[in-house]
């Protein structure tokens, strides 16, 4: 069963459902669901160039672009008496690739279930937590590839076949994502991004390309995501709860030499609201290796505890600055130390450090948006630094540029191991 054939198969069923959605209204005779509004179809998309081109050569991988696309996107919106369809298509010429591909980003129905309860099913982007660019309870896919080569953010989120049923209460209110098969982050996979390998002990490229095996496709095998929120006067709070697996292939099978998808679950929770004239965020997390608790199987990646802060403030008029302080803090790390079996050199750190500022500034009416994202980690000594420049010419045409600056003093850190795939990126729309 593919991914196409379950969207279809979500649709399929939500069409069947929604005769019964809001059986109490339609059993009203006074209020004919007929006499509405003639339900309205609308279409809109954009048309962009993008190119992305190194800073410097790569030792392997021979090609100095990393991305080079033109890029067709259709999105529909219909308005029905009881649901509201969605569907959001992308074609893509890839030059790099030297490909055409089309990208299905959205195939979905909402509709009310009774009087409190929204249901969305089918293909869906979905999202939550309190992180600038940085994740912890949301386990949802991303597409790292697209954000390192410098495709619009909106490309970061990846899609999800899912159904997403929202419950909303008087104080709290409860959101439930059943995604009946697993979806993984896209990660670099050598082919555009080069990565650091420590089985093989150094940067590597395609081919091979870098796989994951994704777990066989059970009930069991279903991710479960939980969010309780609310408000307490002015501030948000939220619990999260996931069980699924670990979203990149940090596990290894040395009986078949693949990479795969560890089981975990997850247990979070995040505060945020207003602070001395700005915005604060707080945020953790505790995932659960759920086949390495111990943390002695050096193939499988360890229980973790993540820990957020931040905040924004608008320093000046139309200027806004955003500061994070993240960690990562591996559980058991003497029982990894113990069974470590490559270069003592590439074992992680307990603790990962993270700083990120994020510099806003906002001229022309808000035409024009310059950027300035850092990543800094002083544990493990690298960087990511991304400046980027927004310019809207008229409300269709809008240019796009930026650079990716990735370094470090190893080339087994994080950012580190992205050195050599630093670059500089241009993209054009035009909407429509």
């Amino acid at each position: 069963m593919n991914k196409r054939f379950t969207t279809i198969l979500m649709l399929t069923a939500a069409t069947l459902l929604l005769p019964f959605a809001q059986a109490e209204e339609w059993d009203d005779w006074d209020d004919d669901p007929w006499d509405d509004e003639v339900p309205a179809f609308e279409w809109y998309g954009f048309i962009e160039g993008a190119a992305g081109h190194r800073l410097q050569s790569n030792p392997v991988i021979d090609d100095e672009f990393s991305l080079g696309e033109m890029r067709l996107q259709l999105e529909g919106r219909y308005e029905g008496n009881v649901a509201t369809w969605r569907m959001k298509l992308d074609g893509v010429a890839d030059g790099v690739m030297e490909e055409f591909d089309a990208d299905l980003r959205e195939a979905m129905v909402s509709f009310p279930w009774g009087g409190s309860t929204d249901v969305r099913l089918g293909r869906q982007i979905l999202t939550w937590g309190t992180g600038d660019l940085v994740f912890l309870n949301d386990l949802f896919p991303k597409d790292w590839e697209s954000f390192l080569i410098g495709r619009d953010d909106d490309y970061l989120k990846g899609t999800s076949d899912a159904v997403r049923i929202s419950w909303y209460g008087d104080r709290v209110n409860l959101e439930t994502v059943i995604t009946p098969m697993f979806e993984p982050d896209r990660f670099p996979d050598g082919e555009r991004l080069s990565y650091f390998d420590p089985m093989q002990g150094g940067i590597v490229g395609a081919p091979p390309r870098l796989r994951g095996v994704k777990p066989p496709r059970t009930t069991e095998n279903a991710e479960l995501a939980l969010r309780l929120h609310g408000r307490a006067g002015a501030q948000e709070w939220a619990l999260y709860g996931y069980r699924g697996f670990f979203p990149q292939p940090s596990a290894f099978d040395p009986d078949s030499g693949q990479f795969t998808f560890a089981p975990m679950n997850a247990v979070g929770g995040s505060l945020r609201g207003p602070l001395a004239g700005g915005i604060y965020n707080l945020e953790t997390s505790y995932y659960d290796s759920r086949d390495n608790r111990d943390g002695d199987n050096p193939m499988l990646p360890n229980s973790e505890i993540r820990f957020l802060a931040g905040f924004e403030r608008e320093m000046a008029t139309n200027f806004t600055l955003g500061a994070q302080y993240y960690l990562e803090w591996l559980q058991d790390h003497g029982a990894m130390r113990r069974n470590w079996p490559m270069d003592p050199d590439f074992l992680p750190d307990e603790r990962r450090h993270l700083a990120t500022v994020r510099l806003s500034w906002r001229l022309m009416r808000d035409n024009l948006i310059v950027s300035v994202m850092n990543f800094y980690s002083p544990s493990d000594s690298d960087y990511f630094i991304r400046p980027t420049l927004q310019y809207r010419h008229t409300d269709r045409l809008q240019f796009n540029a930026g650079i990716n600056l990735f370094g470090g003093s190893e080339s087994s850190t994080f950012y580190g191991q992205f050195e050599e795939n630093s670059s500089l990126f241009t993209r054009v729309r035009y909407s429509f």
